[in-house]
């Protein structure tokens, strides 16, 4: 079995694209599904993000696999085949191992480094789990690329190599309205990005801190984390009259701030105004720009400006640090490809043994208890001498190409019963990587 990616992101595609493909938690628990239930496909996850749409999946056979996994993509986003396979890159087995490890750690986000993505790679492990679709291949490399992830920001400064999308957004959008510090600051959302908008905000120094949101429930407790004041969404319009800065970021299905609610609830307003949207769909229409007063900066226009990112002294560290945990990883794997296969001969060796000393028991029944244990010593001696060799080469021998093949020739070798080599238990997947 192998690990399988296709995905589409602020490298690949234009934010355009992105939004047709961007999906709420129910769309995003379908599209798993859908994509557990291919054929060839034995687990599935997805990693969603405002910028990022990724299926990860465990593979019997890559052809037809990546056909069907594409399709998924490709309908989602309501376009033709030959107009969205440019847009979405594919990762198979070594490479989407590398790859993962480098999403968790910050180097394929749009701000180089930024944290937010772990949290967003372990819930889609979250996800799977609780689905039933992510089992010991998919747990044990998310897990993986979580502690790497930890690793990197423990490690290196990465995380404060570039600026969030928040920080980027805010600094863009300061030659309009200044600094955060004493404005009226809305935010508009109350999941992982509304929070770390509001967090930095309140850092920044934020006179007040409004946090606007369809559950209240939700708007409150994010709120009540930096001393906000929690808005339900039906007063959104007076919380606009009132902003210096909104930043909206919840992922609705339609637009929340358009030209029309926007120029009527700053009539008569000459204070700048500035909007940040960071959701996918954008939550407010584009053409609100135009208004006297008001500068917005998008998911388009923060892609540009972040584009290329750093290339310091940290990025690099990082990818050292990625290369190292990349070798380990498969090299470990392949070693572990070849387990089965020596457990299942060293225990035909035992039944060898067995066998043949219940044959000599019985020819020779006048042997003591003593002599017939110092024989069966000898015997499992010899078996373990001749096991020895060929069992230390065929693990040494995993890390370079082929291990696979070795394993098999081994078992045709000694011709194995394939049923003894599957029913070898896979070793149990720890939590830690949860914590």
């Amino acid at each position: 079995m192998s690990v399988l990616v296709v995905g589409i992101s602020h490298n690949s595609a234009p934010v355009a694209l992105l939004e047709r493909v961007a999906l709420d938690r129910d769309g995003v628990q379908k599209l798993i599904a859908d994509a557990a239930s291919c054929e060839h496909v034995g687990e599935a996850t997805v990693i969603a993000t405002c910028n990022r749409l990724e299926i990860y999946t465990e593979v019997e056979r890559f052809h037809g696999s990546i056909e069907q996994i594409s399709r998924l993509l490709v309908d989602r986003a309501g376009e033709t085949t030959e107009a969205m396979l440019p847009h979405l890159y594919v990762h198979y087995d070594d490479g989407a191992i590398s790859h993962l490890f480098q999403v968790a750690a910050g180097l394929d986000s749009m701000a180089v480094g930024e944290g937010q993505i772990l949290g967003q790679t372990r819930e889609a492990l979250r996800r799977g789990q609780e689905l039933g679709t992510v089992g010991p291949a998919l747990n044990l490399l998310f897990q993986q690329a979580l502690r790497v992830g930890k690793r990197t920001r423990a490690e290196t400064e990465i995380d404060q190599v570039a600026p969030t999308l928040v920080s980027a957004a805010l600094d863009e959008t300061a030659e309009v309205v200044g600094s955060v510090e004493g404005r009226y600051v809305v935010v508009i959302g109350a999941g992982a990005m509304a929070g770390l908008a509001a967090a930095t905000a309140s850092r920044l120094g934020a006179g007040h801190l409004s946090v606007v949101n369809r559950s209240l429930d939700r708007a409150t407790r994010l709120a009540a984390l930096h001393s906000g004041t929690p808005i339900p969404l039906g007063d959104l319009g007076a919380e606009l009259a009132r902003a210096d800065i909104v930043i909206s970021c919840t992922g609705s299905s339609g637009t929340l701030i358009d030209r029309s609610l926007l120029a009527g609830v700053r009539d008569g307003v000459d204070r700048p105004l500035a909007l940040i949207d960071l959701a996918l769909p954008h939550d407010i229409a584009p053409d609100v720009a135009d208004l006297p007063g008001v500068r917005l900066v998008g998911l388009a226009e923060l892609g540009e400006l972040l584009h290329g990112g750093p290339t310091g002294r940290e990025v690099q560290e990082v990818r050292r640090i990625l290369g190292e945990e990349v070798t380990a990883f498969l090299a470990a794997r392949r070693q572990a490809s070849v387990t089965p296969t020596v457990v299942a001969l060293r225990s035909m060796a035992t039944n060898v043994v067995d066998a043949e000393m219940t044959r000599l028991e019985a020819r020779l029944p006048e042997l003591d208890e003593a002599t017939r244990e110092e024989i069966r010593h000898t015997v499992r001696r010899v078996a373990d001498k001749l096991l020895h060799e060929p069992t230390v080469r065929v693990k040494e021998l995993a890390n370079e190409q082929g291990a696979v093949s070795y394993a098999a020739a081994l078992a045709e070798l000694f011709a194995l019963d394939p049923d003894a080599v599957d029913a070898v238990t896979r070793p149990v997947v720890s939590e830690e990587g949860l914590s």
